[in-house]
Parts: structure tokens; sequence; C-alpha cells
């Protein structure tokens, strides 16, 4: 072995044979051959697992776990009965994943496609988990960025080649949103570690906090007019979501389109969707403490623009806390309450044992009578990292608070005030010249301090270049609220300028459509969104045959960026990528209007696209209810369109959206779970008395 060297800012560069001075230490504690994988947390503080309450997966593994002498860095190996190992690894990642234990689906997988699977805690307490930490200076992002995924990427080889003798082990990354950081990262800062990488729902440097605080900001203003908005983007739906809205809303909702939220995905988002926001807010306070008051006092701030309803949506309220019921969730019982909205307002202790300190509460419970419980979510072991407990526990009845919402406010519009230079490394102007003078100017004051690139550095310790090692397989959303879809085109263009004429030998972007930032799991994502979990895995699987045998995946996805939005072919011919493409229609078009009982005729023609593997399914929810119950009868599964065709008679008035959703899968079995590629498509159903 070697010592790792440095690059030039001091960041270590990870080689196939170099020494982790922190990571050189792997030990084994526990050894034994189970029949199917365990359950686990995806993330801290959550039972969801990633086969979402499905039968266990049968699958016998030799389980193995470790960890590295003198830190708490820990890792876990899966590993198949040797006549079905096919000498490679996948190893997923996230810099919040709940521990070293893989998920039964991702270990399943593995063993599935003849490798062993790998997963470490990201480094234990060397992991920072709040913005402050990440920013103090006392944590070793690249840790948890790279390197401790790194040192047990390497030790499972040793481990390997104990068990089936010495052989060539292949290995992949994959890893989304932060974890596509990470995934990124190491494809940049190590080489003959991985050999291949898949990071999925990708992010920028200028993601944070930017990519939800347009989101909440629209949701604030347009807050009476989603319904007809939503609508308006369903199927049969007028097309026009701006009608009736005043000059404050349309801006609104003009500018989140502009900045990439794509339309179709409001549905996921509304009431409420702060999502990830609540990890990253906290980054502008600590690196840019003067932004709330220059928001609420400086011109060309929203905070003092006369026409602009935030200032009457503040809120500032005084009350003597009665009683504090102790629980799981703290909850407060107030003199008083303020009306209006308090969706992410502070909590500020202005007397007794926690005066001075803030907490943010996670939801408000009123009795109707002027009380209300403010349900804190503690820190702990729970993504929502939202309230210090010692905060929130030191809380004591008779003591004095203030409701303040005018952070969250002021975030709301961060965006407008931290956007990149006119530079190639981080502009982007199909985003980014909307909020620029037609000379380039900024319109809006411009804060001296890059959130977005702190909180990429926060994630991994470095910020991509486009110069890799390894082949790379990139999977985004088009309905991705999180990490909008342009983002992914940023890095193809960064890798381009690296790679030029030569990206394709070693480089793929795929773009997923009807997919969200996470695989659908309540009924109204199940009737809008497909999982692309299955996608991730096939495009696992082809990086794997493009590595060992050379064989070149389907070609980068057809797309192109007009206004902020990744727009697609129609046909999946002209889309390239993996993903099927569905086209239905009921009565012949998008819409039929019809009386209760009159049957109605479905017509769906469904599209390979020029790749390995066949339609394996198709399933109706002609109800619309986001449960797929009836199988439909496929056509020649081997031809490139296969017409799918069904009647239904609605026995209620309303309105329905039936949807078809089907999946293609890469060696076209019909009975695997997993490289499965979905895809749907709905209709509009409006039917009378």
């Amino acid at each position: 072995m070697t010592s790792s060297k440095a690059d030039e800012q001091g960041a270590l560069f990870v080689t196939a044979d170099s020494e982790d001075p922190r990571f050189n230490q792997a030990y084994i504690d526990s050894r034994e051959w189970r029949d199917e994988p365990a359950d686990a947390p995806v993330f801290p503080g959550t039972v969801t697992t990633q086969h979402g309450g499905a039968a266990p997966f049968k699958a016998r593994h030799l389980y193995i776990h470790g960890g590295f002498t003198g830190t708490d860095a820990k890792f876990s190996f899966c590993f198949p009965p040797e006549g079905e190992y096919r000498g490679r690894f996948f190893q997923a990642t996230h810099q919040l994943l709940a521990g070293e234990e893989a998920t039964a689906r991702n270990v399943a997988f593995a063993l599935a496609s003849g490798g062993y699977s790998v997963q470490t805690n990201m480094g234990g307490s060397d992991n920072p988990r709040t913005a402050e930490q990440t920013t103090s200076g006392e944590y070793d992002t690249t840790i948890r960025g790279y390197r401790v995924n790194a040192a047990a990427a390497k030790f499972s080889r040793v481990v390997a080649a104990d068990i089936y003798g010495s052989h060539r082990t292949y290995g992949y990354l994959y890893g989304g949103s932060g974890g596509a950081y990470q995934t990124v990262t190491s494809a940049e800062m190590t080489t003959g570690v991985w050999d291949g990488f898949v990071p999925y729902v990708m992010g920028s440097p200028q993601s944070i906090p930017n990519c939800f605080t347009v989101r909440v900001h629209a949701l604030r203003v347009l807050r009476d007019k989603w319904s007809s908005i939503i609508d308006a983007f369903e199927p049969g739906g007028s097309g026009d979501p701006y009608a009736g809205l005043n000059d404050e809303e349309h801006a609104a909702l003009e500018e989140a389109t502009r900045t990439g939220f794509p339309p179709g995905a409001w549905f996921n988002y509304v009431p409420r969707g702060g999502g990830p926001l609540v990890l990253v807010a906290n980054y502008v306070p600590v690196l840019d403490p003067t932004y709330l008051e220059d928001f609420w006092t400086k011109p060309g701030y929203l905070g003092t623009d006369p026409t602009s309803s935030v200032r009457s949506a503040r809120i500032q309220h005084e009350a003597t806390v009665l009683e504090v019921v102790r629980g799981r969730r703290n909850q407060l019982e107030l003199s008083s309450v303020p009306m209006g909205d308090l969706t992410g307002a502070d909590v500020i202790i202005t007397s007794g044992a926690a005066a001075g300190k803030t907490a943010s509460f996670g939801r408000v419970a009123s009795d109707g009578r002027g009380q209300v419980g403010l349900v804190f979510e503690s820190v702990g072991d729970t993504i929502d990292i939202t309230a210090d407990p010692s905060v929130v526990d030191s809380i004591q009845a008779g003591d004095e608070i203030r409701i303040d919402n005018s952070r969250y406010l002021a975030l709301q519009t961060y965006h407008r005030h931290q956007f990149p230079p006119a530079n190639p490394d981080f502009d982007y102007p199909d985003v980014y010249d909307y909020f620029r003078n037609p000379d380039g100017t900024p319109k809006y004051p411009q804060r001296g301090v890059d959130i977005g690139a702190a909180g990429t550095l926060g994630s991994t310790g470095q910020i991509p270049t486009g110069r890799f090692n390894g082949k790379m397989i990139v999977v985004e959303c088009l309905h991705d609220g999180d990490a909008l879809p342009w983002q992914a085109d940023w890095y193809r263009k960064t890798v381009a300028a690296v790679e030029g004429p030569h990206i394709d030998q070693k480089y793929r972007l795929w773009y997923v459509d009807n997919a969200n930032h996470t695989d659908p799991t309540t009924e109204a994502q199940q009737t809008h969104a497909v999982a692309y979990s299955g996608t991730v895995q096939y495009a696992l699987r082809e990086l794997s045959a493009w590595v060992e045998q050379g064989i070149d995946p389907p070609p980068t996805s057809e797309y192109r960026v007009q206004d902020g939005q990744v727009l697609v072919p129609a046909t999946a011919a002209e889309r390239k990528g993996i993903q099927p493409v569905v086209h239905l229609t009921v009565n012949g078009g998008e819409r039929a209007e019809v009386a209760a009982g009159q049957a109605v005729t479905f017509t769906a023609q469904i599209e390979a696209p020029p790749a390995p593997g066949r339609v394996v399914s198709a399933q109706w929810d002609l109800e619309g209810a986001g449960t797929y119950q009836n199988d439909a009868e496929l056509g020649d599964p081997t031809s490139e369109t296969v017409p799918v065709t069904t009647t239904h008679a609605f026995t209620r008035p309303g309105t329905y959206h039936p949807t078809l959703r089907v999946a293609s899968q890469r060696e076209g079995d019909r009975g695997t779970p997993f490289a499965r590629s979905l895809n749907l498509a709905r209709v509009r159903v409006v039917v009378s008395e």
C-alpha cells in the first residue's frame, strides 16, 4: 500500500493501492449465513424499507459486518453463494443513510445481479448531521463524501478474494440526491476503487437552498389557487395555469417554472412542500447572518416591496407557555396563538432557562379556542432536523416565547440573491438569465457568500469538475421538484467540456418521465408518478455490461432545455434512453364526457426504445385511485409497439383520471422485481348523472 496523495486543495485522492491514514485497519466482528436480507431503515428514525412492505426477499447470502479500528465507521457486506457470484459488487450511498445495514431490496438486487452488496455508515461520528456542524470546520466532509466508502470498497475485495479465491472484482457505486453528490465526487476523487457510477436525481453546485426556496415561495403566494393550477396541467385540462391569477401570483408561478420546477410535479408538493429545505435552511443564517435584517429593511428585497403579500404574511406574536406536554414530540399549550399561516415559523424563547434560543416546530394543532399545541420534531434519529432537543426540553411553564415566521418568509426568495456570475463553471444561462437584466447585471442585490457551493462542499468536500475516472450513467427524473431536471444537463455539459467528442465512451444521461425525487408511496403519488428505482437497477446492469464486456449501453436521452424546462420528444424511438413510452386515449382523445353507466374505450400504444429488454407488464388503474389491480393483456411484447385496449363503465358521477402503468425489463423477465423501467399515461373522464 502507498500513502494517499492530496489534490491542490489538500483533499485525499484515493487509488486502488493507496492507504487512507484514518481507515487503514479494518476488522470483522460478525460473519454468518442468512436466508433473507434483514430489514433496515432507509433514513434515520424511519421504519420505511425499500421493499415497501412487500414479502421479504428470499436470497441466501453470507453476511459480514465490521468497521475500522480507532473510528466508529462501520460497514456490512452481503455475499452470494459461490455458484451465483459473477465477480462484482454494488454499493449504495447517501449522507443521511441510517447506518451500515443495506436495505433488503438493495441486498437482494446485488445478489440477483451476480454481485455482493457493500454499505457503510458514512463514517459514523465523522459524518456531520446539521448545517451548523457541516460549516463548523470540525469535520472533514471528504470522509462521508468518498473516503470511508472507498476504504470499505477496497477491503471488500480482500474479503471477496478470501471467499472466492483471487480474481478481478468489479465495483459499482450508486446514490441519489445527496448520494449523487457523493457518487460524482467518488468518481472524480478516486481511481481503481470503483469501475462505474450511477448518480441519480442529482443536483448542481447551486442547488442549496435555491431548489427549495423558489418552491415554497410559490406555495405561499398561490395557496388559494392550486386546485385550478394543477387541474390545468392534468390531462384534459385547460393547459393554462395562469388563468385567473393576479400579477403577484402570475410572477410566482412563472419564476418557479423558469427556475426549472416541473409543472407536472406540483401535485406532489401542495399544500406543504418544503421537503429537504429543513435540512439545508440553516446554511443561510450560519453563513449569511445579516440576510434576515437586510430582507426586511433594504431596497431590492421582497420584504420592503409595498406591493408584496409577504409583509401581511409576517407573524410576530408574543405568548406565555401555560403547560408543556412531554412526549416523543413535545407540545406547548400557549396563552394565545396568532392567526395566519405558521408554516416554517420559529419559536423564540424570550425568558427562562432557554432564553435567547430558537426552535422550529413541525406542525400546529389548535383546539379552536385560541390555544395551540406546537408539536416539536426532535433531532435525535429523525430526518426532520427542526428542533434541538436540549432547547425544547428546557422550556418550562411560565416561559415567554415569540412565534415568528420572519426567517422562513425571508428564506423563500433567497434564490434571487444567490446565483452564480456568468462564468463557465457554475453558470446555466437558460435559468439564471431570468434573474439578470438585459445587460447581464443582476436584477436583485447579491449576497457576498456562495451558499450553494458551501452546501456542495458540505456534502462531499469537493465541487464537481466533470473530470472523472471509470464509466457513468446518470438517471434524472423529469418531475423532480427537489433536484430540478436541468441540473443533470449542467453536469453533462461539465463532462463534455472535459471529454469533448469522446464523452460517449464513458458517460450517459437518461431522463425518466413521470417520476419524482423519491419513489411514490401515497395513492396520489401512485396515480401520478412511477418508481424510478427499477430504472436505476437497469442502469447498473447496463453499466456492468459496459465495463466488463465492452457492450455499449443505450445512448443518452434526446432532450432540449427551454426556459428552465427539460423537454423530451414524444416517441420512445426519438427519446432513446431505456424508458418505455405510453400513448393513451379514451374514446379517441385525452378527455371524454359520458353519462354514468356508459362504457368508454381506452386504447394505448406502448413503445419500447431501441434498448435491451422488452415490455413485460401493463396495469390499469381505471378509477384513478392509485391502485393497479387490473393486468392488461399484452400484444406481442417483442415488437417495438405493443397495443393495449379495454372498456370500462363508471357507475358514479365525478371526474376520473384513469391510468395505465407499464414496465419493460432488461432481460425480458416478467417474474423478477428488479431492473424494471416504468412509465405511465393518464386521461380524463368526466361522468355526469
